[in-house]
């Protein structure tokens, strides 16, 4: 049995699109963090995304597993050419395209961006590895909003806007659980 406990980092704050822009995380909450923290395993590995926002906020959970190197293949959805506009912005020269991306998520990809296909099947190939890796040990996973809902959509076994209907706040918990070829979702946005 697998168990992912997934954390989503800390707010950026910023009201935009946000993928792999390397931006930092607000982390003045430690109350937050140190309850978060005791909602999490004592063994174990950890692991987060290579983007600041994400490794900052696995620093300050201060995690007593041995930290696994930080993988790019956990970041957010590459946004393209949308990367740090508002969708008002966007909505305007790109209407369309963009309502495509979130009404059928699939194949449609902002222009220089990644598909959420293409983005799920990265993100899957890197969460498999480690749960290959490391099967039977709690993996503690700092990661972004797409990375915890593409892994929601597996667990569900729905599509992909099935499992973007679900929020995700910063600092939640998603743990997942998989073991016998079967998810099970455990725990879903939990807020210490």
């Amino acid at each position: 049995m697998n168990n992912l406990y997934l954390v989503r980092h800390g707010p950026t704050h910023l009201k935009s699109m946000v993928g792999w822009s390397d931006v930092p995380a607000d982390l003045s909450d430690s109350a937050k963090i140190r309850r978060l923290r005791a909602y999490l395993p004592n063994s174990g590995k950890a692991i987060s995304s290579d983007l600041k926002r994400a490794r900052d906020t696995a620093d300050a959970l201060k995690l007593v597993q041995k930290r696994l190197p930080d993988d790019s293949n956990l970041r957010e959805i590459n946004f393209g050419d949308w990367e740090l506009k508002p969708f008002a912005e966007i909505d305007k020269t790109d209407h369309d395209r963009v309502f495509d991306f979130y009404d059928n998520p699939g194949e449609t990809s902002a222009p220089n961006g990644e598909s959420w296909d293409g983005f799920c099947q990265r993100t899957n190939r890197a969460i498999d590895k480690l749960m290959n890796t490391y099967t039977g040990q709690p993996l503690i996973i700092v990661a972004h909003f797409g990375v915890i809902v593409s892994q929601i959509q597996r667990a569900e076994g729905g599509g992909a806007k099935r499992a973007m209907r679900h929020k995700i706040d910063n600092f939640s918990l998603t743990h997942l659980s998989y073991g016998d070829a079967n998810w099970t979702i455990n725990r879903l946005n939990f807020s210490a």
